[in-house]
């Protein structure tokens, strides 16, 4: 029996098998990330920095207000992030509400940018399951290759980790060959202990991806969380084999704080991660800075703050 099946055979053995990994300490959490955070990346290698992260992107517009031409524009972005430099790599991939998927599939087609859609009754995943797994089929018929779901976080709380991982199953069944990320919500978990815990949790389920934030809540993605969850992903492959992506979302915005995940990806899982496959960042306005640090090092000077369109 692998260790997906034997955890999942029952709400006990996940019960016990969660609350037997080790404890997360959290003061050294925060100062591992702290001391990671402080390695200086130069010339060379801060362009190839730049470019990878770029290359990360899940360019995001999550708003009440999006039109069809914001998120066209917002593919076209994607695709070609400084149209006066050919050799900007595109971001990964666009993450839009259900409604716009139709609108971005156009858009994206033949780019090889993929196309995001969070569902599952984001952000709150409050829907009974019927509702959700319609969300996500409905999402992957007109064209998303990539699903962000959200767990049920009041469950997760409860103790009811059965429940959330058979909606995870379920979910993931929904999403046919599409892939899943699956966001945890860190900021309404309170301890890096239930970090880990959800991360494990979601893995289990067959998540393709781990993801910290819906954006919504504050604090959204932190550096410490982030090394949880990248502490997770390592240690579950070496457990199943299995590699899981991990997925920082909500509040980076600068090419700075990109460069310190970066350093703690590698430092931490290792240089397997350092691929889009397999880390993103969910941002809308990360992109800019990135472009604008990429053309200060190609050229000695920063571009005006209207050079790059503003999302």
């Amino acid at each position: 029996m692998t260790l997906t099946a034997e955890v999942a055979r029952s709400q006990g053995a996940l019960r016990t098998f969660l609350h037997g990994l080790p404890g997360v300490d959290q003061v050294g959490a925060e100062q591992r990330a702290a001391m990671l955070g402080t390695r200086s990346i130069k010339t060379s290698a801060k362009a190839q920095a730049l470019d990878l992260a770029i290359r990360m992107v899940d360019l995001t517009t999550l708003e009440g207000s999006d039109t069809p031409g914001k998120v066209r524009a917002l593919c076209a972005k994607a695709i070609r992030p400084d149209p006066a430099d050919p050799t900007c790599p595109s971001a990964a991939a666009i993450c839009v509400y259900p409604a716009m998927i139709s609108v971005a599939a156009e858009a994206l087609r033949g780019s090889g940018v993929h196309l995001a859609s969070v569902a599952t009754a984001f952000p709150s995943g409050q829907a009974p399951l019927e509702v959700k797994l319609a969300d996500t089929r409905a999402a992957v018929a007109d064209g998303a290759d990539e699903i962000d779901m959200v767990i049920k976080r009041g469950a997760f709380l409860a103790g009811r980790y059965a429940e959330v991982h058979d909606e995870i199953v379920a979910v993931k069944e929904a999403c046919g060959d599409a892939h899943l990320k699956v966001i945890l919500e860190t900021g309404e978990l309170a301890t890096l202990d239930n970090v880990r815990r959800a991360s494990w949790l979601a893995m289990l389920a067959g998540a393709d991806f781990i993801k910290t934030s819906t954006g919504k809540v504050q604090p959204a993605a932190t550096l410490p969380v982030t090394l949880v969850m990248l502490e997770a992903v390592r240690d579950f492959r070496a457990a199943t084999g299995r590699i899981v992506g991990v997925k920082p979302a909500g509040g980076i915005r600068t090419a700075k704080d990109a460069i310190k995940y970066l350093v703690m990806v590698n430092e931490t899982a290792g240089p397997d991660w350092l691929d889009p496959d397999r880390f993103r960042f969910g941002a809308s306005t990360l992109l800019n800075d990135l472009l604008m640090q990429r053309t200060k090092l190609a050229t000695g000077h920063y571009a005006g703050p209207d050079y790059f369109t503003l999302d």
